[in-house]
């Protein structure tokens, strides 16, 4: 079930009291189903995601009698917009110049006004409800929003990014589910490789629902370089976790691709040496670009009705 903002629903309004020009943010998956502030929209049949997004940003607008500001993650254009949307329905893009300034106090107020725990909430209760699809797009713009405010080694954007494996692994995208746990278990093994084991074992998890063997192969390395990395440390403290680590092993070895114990396609795990550049946080992530200013489906002028974009 999706769900329609209005301004009846205080939960979907951003604190009164909060700093002017909160930004808001949305999301466009590349399928085209809608986000607005942890909210999958309903899109009224045919409608554009671009005006979906409009009429709904400038709904907060009218509601609160003052500019609003947005961040848009369009992956069906694989890029990010900024807007301005005035009560009057009005709206431009902006450059990153004119956007608000970032910083720990900005993104607290924002989280503030819309928690990220709430919006895991909402999507724990629509995988409960077995309506995987909107769980899962409410978990990609969860993770891509908290990402691009946080960056893809906070905690609560790795958080993030395993519970959205952890619905493409329900819904059977295991090979999905499989890069998105494995860049989990790559940043945790980076960062804090105490914690790892159970990481690494999610990412094993789907790595094993695979059947393309050039993915196995490639995946499997990487999988089984981390599992000998925290054997090495004394980390591998679970019967469960030596089975997998050993499982593996075996099933690259079936396949007729042994692997040494140091395996070069996986260092991407390892942090980077003197002289080095650091591996990227999450390569398997698309790049984004920023719009240009004036984007004609993020622009709409002054006195246009509801839908209609300039």
């Amino acid at each position: 079930m999706t769900h329609s903002l209005t301004p009846r629903d205080k939960g979907n309004l951003p604190a009164l009291g909060a700093p002017p020009l909160i930004r808001l943010d949305a999301y466009v998956a590349e399928d085209g189903s809608t986000v607005v502030n942890g909210h999958l929209l309903d899109m009224g049949g045919t409608r554009p995601p671009n005006e979906t997004i409009l009429d709904a940003i400038a709904m907060f607008a009218r509601t609160l009698g003052a500019p609003v500001a947005a961040t848009v993650i369009d992956r069906t254009a694989q890029q990010v917009a900024r807007l301005r949307v005035h009560p009057d329905g009005s709206s431009r893009t902006i450059g990153e110049d004119e956007d608000l300034p970032p910083g720990r106090e900005r993104t607290a107020a924002e989280e503030e006004a819309f928690p990220p725990l709430a919006r895991v909430e909402r999507i724990i209760q629509h995988a409960q409800r077995e309506e995987l699809h909107a769980a899962f797009v409410l978990a990609s713009a969860l993770r891509e929003h908290l990402t691009l405010r946080r960056g893809a080694e906070d905690e609560l954007s790795l958080e993030a990014r395993a519970i959205e494996a952890y619905l493409a692994y329900l819904r059977g995208d295991h090979m999905l589910s499989t890069v998105l746990a494995l860049t989990v278990a790559r940043i945790r093994c980076r960062t804090d490789l105490n914690r790892a084991a159970p990481d690494v074992a999610r990412a094993t998890a789907a790595w094993q629902r695979l059947w393309d063997e050039g993915q196995v192969a490639t995946r499997g390395q990487e999988l089984l370089h981390m599992w000998e990395r925290l054997s090495a440390a004394g980390l591998l403290q679970e019967a469960s976790h030596h089975a997998m680590a050993q499982a593996v092993r075996s099933r690259l070895a079936q396949g007729g691709r042994s692997v040494p114990q140091s395996s070069a396609p996986a260092a991407a795990a390892l942090p980077a040496g003197p002289g080095q550049a650091p591996a990227p946080a999450a390569p398997e992530d698309k790049p984004l670009k920023p719009t240009r200013r004036g984007l004609r489906r993020f622009t709409r002028r002054a006195g246009r009705s509801p839908g209609q974009s300039s």
